[in-house]
Formats: structure tokens, sequence, C-alpha cells
């Protein structure tokens, strides 16, 4: 499992600087309900939060 989750939105909650991610854990969903998604554009972060 990875150790070390990335990312630039600076507005989320979680963002804890460097590109970083502070939450214990991270829930992505595909796009418009689609069972299987071909790339990242077709994902969307559930955990983001507005800070």
């Amino acid at each position: 499992m990875a150790q070390q989750i990335l990312c630039e939105v600076s507005t989320c909650t979680h963002w804890a600087g460097d590109n970083h991610c502070g939450a214990s854990e991270i829930y992505v969903v595909n796009h418009h309900d689609k069972s299987k998604a071909t790339d990242s554009a077709e994902t969307d972060c559930k955990t983001f939060e507005v800070r």
C-alpha cells in the first residue's frame, strides 16, 4: 500500500504542504457512474474538503 499520497490541491483541508495529503485515508470514485475509468480525468477524489 502507498505510504505517501501526493496532492497539489492547496485549497483542501487535508493538504499538508509540499503537495502531500494529510488525510488518514482517501476515497476516489469513477466519474459519471462509469464502472471502469480509463484515465485520471474520469475519476474524482471524494476525500476533498474545502479549507
